[in-house]
């Protein structure tokens, strides 16, 4: 497993954003249950997929601003940045298969 990058308001462009490769952002908070029960996929999906996507999670407590800028109103969200755009939304608690499918999806240039 590898652990997802820690983004917050500040460092959100630079790290996401301007990232050279497609990146998967979990928007969570520590009190939400199916929060926690996606983490482990996620972090098995950034050991799976390292240097073809970048991984990281914004702690929507925390960091409202980015949380309000892309439109996340129930977490989990998992949204899916390519060239800098968001091109999917995941929301609630999905099942590793599935959130598989979108990665290979927009590596293949289908999202």
């Amino acid at each position: 497993m590898t652990e997802p990058l820690k983004v917050d308001d500040q460092n959100f462009k630079g790290v996401v954003v301007e990232a050279n490769m497609p990146f998967l952002v979990d928007f969570w908070a520590p009190w939400c249950a199916p929060c926690r029960a996606i983490a482990p996929a996620v972090e098995e999906l950034a050991g799976e997929y390292a240097g073809q996507v970048g991984f990281g999670k914004v702690n929507v407590d925390e960091n409202p601003k980015v949380a309000t800028e892309y439109g996340v109103r129930s977490i989990p969200t998992l949204l899916l940045f390519k060239e800098g755009k968001p091109v999917k939304q995941i929301v609630g608690l999905r099942p590793k298969a599935e959130l598989k499918k979108h990665l290979d999806d927009v590596l293949a240039g289908k999202g």
